[in-house]
């Protein structure tokens, strides 16, 4: 136990911890109060165009600020920046291009406070557990440092291992950890309160499964039993590498694995050396991680650049690869981040790839619904035919396809849809964040590795296995659907006669929510504008009256600022 409360390191002390906390808040709680002002307020009185040509401009701005935050801050802060850069689905291109840099610039933590974490972890000297350590760390993430070394000859004889890599957790993290979540939490307190997100996002929800596997980052034994059972779902499978885990020198704040060190998947030169060509790297990588997530459910959700090796095969002979053969294998390091999708969720993922892959946009609404992104009750015909008319123009289309799309064209069909799929009730589901990670980091690898690479051309034979393997419950389908159409027939009269009681009765409603909401915004503007009349009549008739009569006239100007308030602020509840 001593020894667990040494582990910790040097915690930054009390004040240090509330003025890290209040610099994340007032971060936060100034560009909120900006993007209101903005986004919210000014459209609100007809200055929307003054917001637009600001737009890009103040999200680089933004991206620029943060960056400098999280690298000064470190901790948690470079997690939350290097999962803004890979949401190249919902974020603008001035965030993501900005925060793309986050995970190489940690600047490393010297070795004597390393040294003094490891040694009150293990329990004895370096020396005596390594016959050698390498001072100057192989890599410095946000919460742990990394650095070569050798095993001592006892442990290399009992695990047949040499060198291998030790990672360390940053001295003090636990505290930076703690302190960043609770501003995180509060931030989301925040956001829950903005209709804007709320209706889309159940932020504080978000900020506890990004606190979850945050705290499951910093747990180095919960990290090596997710490396096991990552080789345990890859066993066989030549496609696939691990490193072992030294378990005689791990604990929970260090770790020591085999050095599996090779070529970096995106180093495209690295791998032409070796004589791999990246084009053929960029579908295998894509059908292991579609693997992890629609058959396995265990992935991993930190795919990028820095955490996959293309590792050459070496058979001991000079014989060239047959067809078919890869000279090589995909290399998994770093599993504190994982992520698990349970078998309902899997199977609205499997059903949306299909959807996908047929461009059916029919079955891609119902997937989405069935996996939980919309709620049961969104009524979706615009949305299957926004989803038909995308397929229609735009499926099958590789990035460097769409690179070459007119913008116009875009631009054209968010105003065409942009009102449908704003109404929609979307919702994140919980365990939703690490997919949308993993899916990201896996298209911006693959697009590295082979700038011509399109997704459709792995997805289309994995979505058609899918569709095979679904056939085979296709009895117990066809099974579940008779009885659902048996049960509608023996409803089926009751329905018609309550409903034609009902009509007889003239309590029959039939509601159109696109003209309700239109009809709707209407009066509200209308509202507004009378509300606006007023005030300026006010306004003008208490200066015209308090040169003659001071009480008055300062009595209807005050009382101006009533309908002037309704100006401003009308229809926010209706929004």
């Amino acid at each position: 136990m001593a020894s667990a409360r040494r582990g910790r390191g040097a915690s930054p002390d009390a004040g240090a911890i509330r003025a890290r906390y209040r610099r994340i808040l007032r971060f936060a709680g100034w560009n909120l109060a900006v993007t209101w002002w903005y986004e919210l307020f000014l459209p609100r009185i007809g200055l929307a165009k003054v917001a637009e040509r600001s737009r890009s401009k103040r999200m680089r701005r933004f991206a620029q600020r943060f960056h400098v935050l999280a690298v000064e801050l470190g901790g948690l802060m470079i997690k939350v920046g290097q999962f803004m850069s890979s949401r190249l689905d919902v974020l603008p291109p001035e965030i993501t291009t900005e925060l793309e840099g986050l995970q190489d610039e940690v600047p490393p933590v010297p070795f004597a406070a390393i040294r003094e974490l490891a040694e009150a972890e293990l329990g004895v000297p370096l020396e005596r557990a390594f016959s050698m350590v390498d001072e100057s760390p192989v890599a410095a993430a946000s919460l742990g440092q990394a650095h070569r070394a050798r095993l001592a000859p006892v442990d290399a004889e009992d695990t047949g291992l040499t060198v291998v890599v030790i990672k360390v957790q940053r001295p003090g993290i636990d505290a930076i950890v703690d302190v960043d979540l609770a501003a995180l939490r509060r931030v989301g307190r925040w956001l829950s309160h903005v209709r804007l997100v709320s209706d889309r996002v159940n932020a504080p929800a978000l900020v506890e499964e990004f606190a979850r596997t945050s705290l499951e980052e910093i747990d180095y034994l919960h990290e090596a039993a997710s490396a096991e059972r990552f080789a345990e779902e890859f066993d066989g499978d030549d496609r696939v590498a691990v490193p072992a885990v030294v378990w005689e020198r791990t604990t929970r704040r260090v770790l020591t694995l085999e050095d599996v060190t090779a070529i970096k998947i995106t180093d495209g030169d690295g791998l032409r050396a070796a004589g791999i060509d990246p084009v053929e790297v960029a579908p295998v990588f894509a059908a292991v991680m579609f693997d992890q997530l629609f058959t396995q459910g265990f992935f991993h959700a930190d795919p990028h650049p820095g955490n996959i090796f293309v590792t050459p095969v070496a058979d001991g002979s000079d014989r060239a690869a047959g067809p078919g053969e890869r000279p090589w294998k995909l290399t998994f390091i770093d599993f504190g981040m994982m992520g698990e999708v349970h078998s309902s969720t899997r199977s609205g993922l499997r059903k949306l790839l299909i959807a996908a892959a047929s461009r059916d946009g029919k079955g891609l609404v119902n997937a989405m619904r069935e996996v939980g992104v919309l709620l049961p009750t969104a009524e979706t015909t615009e949305l299957e035919q926004a989803m038909t008319q995308l397929f229609a123009r735009f499926g099958g289309m590789g990035f460097a396809q769409l690179r070459e799309v007119d913008p116009r064209e875009f631009r054209d069909f968010a105003v065409q849809f942009g009102e449908v799929v704003r109404s929609l009730p979307f919702q994140l589901p919980e365990n939703f964040l690490l997919i949308i990670r993993a899916m990201s980091l896996t298209s911006g690898v693959c697009s590295a590795l082979d700038p011509e690479f399109n997704l459709w051309d792995s997805v289309e034979p994995y979505a058609a296995q899918l569709l095979r393997d679904e056939r085979g419950n296709l009895v117990q389908d066809l099974a579940k659907q008779a009885l659902e159409v048996a049960g509608l027939a023996w409803r089926l009269p009751k329905r018609l006669d309550a409903l034609i009681t009902r009509i007889e009765d003239g309590t029959v409603a039939v509601t159109t929510p696109r003209l309700e909401q239109r009809v709707s915004r209407l009066e509200r503007t209308s509202r507004r504008l009378i509300a606006a009349v007023v005030f300026g009549g006010l306004l003008i008739a208490g200066v015209l009256l308090r040169a003659d009569d001071v009480v008055l006239g300062t009595v209807l100007m005050v009382a101006s600022v009533v309908p002037l308030l309704y100006t401003l602020f009308a229809g926010r509840r209706g929004r």
